[in-house]
């Protein structure tokens, strides 16, 4: 696990990438970029975006430097979970086929909205970026995923929880970074910026 909190300190990951001659043969680098709905993630897809490819002069038409790495930016939308209550009568479901419908497109539309967002900073970093939903729940996903995919890093956000938030709701770059089989950049929000979320 790699972790960095100002954004100042050079990664493993990005003194190895400089170490590669340009002349070499180089076997792909898949780098997963994962993203969500808080302003954790995409401060670390900006983090990685402006640290890990740095060095690299990217010109579309250079296909050697392109191929050095691959870049996914993975979204993750949890199950869908109707609600339920309990009456005296046993639990009801509440979630028609029409709300679970709708409840499904507005997720659909939030994921959109998302990989959007991600698009907008991998074109201005002039990155080119592969985007995938996943569905499930996030942190079992992407630890499954990047284990089938073969990932060689996965950058994940820290939400900055607290330790009883943490322990209730599990964090997923904890959980990441404890059972994904390739390296996990954990990028945190610089002080003055968590204070603000």
């Amino acid at each position: 696990m790699m972790e960095t909190t100002n954004g100042t300190e050079e990664t493993a990951v990005e003194k190895e990438m400089k170490t590669v001659d340009a002349g070499e043969e180089t076997a792909t680098m898949k780098i997963w970029i994962a993203v969500d709905e808080s302003a954790g993630s995409f401060y670390a897809l900006e983090w990685a975006l402006r640290h890990l490819f740095l060095h690299h002069d990217y010109d579309a038409t250079d296909a050697d430097k392109l191929s050095s790495f691959t870049v996914t930016v993975v979204h993750v939308q949890p199950p869908f979970q109707p609600s339920y209550t309990a009456l005296p009568v046993g639990p009801i479901l509440f979630a028609t086929s029409g709300m679970k419908e709708s409840v499904m497109k507005a997720e659909e539309e939030s994921a959109a909205k998302v990989l959007a967002r991600a698009s907008e900073l991998c074109d201005k970093h002039k990155i080119k970026a592969e985007y995938v939903v996943l569905k499930g729940k996030p942190k079992e996903i992407l630890v499954e995923a990047v284990e089938q995919m073969d990932v060689d890093l996965l950058v994940v956000g820290s939400r900055g929880l607290g330790q009883i938030k943490r322990a209730v709701l599990g964090s997923i770059s904890d959980y990441c970074a404890h059972h994904a089989k390739c390296p996990v950049l954990i990028v945190r929000p610089q002080k003055d910026k968590a204070s603000q979320n």
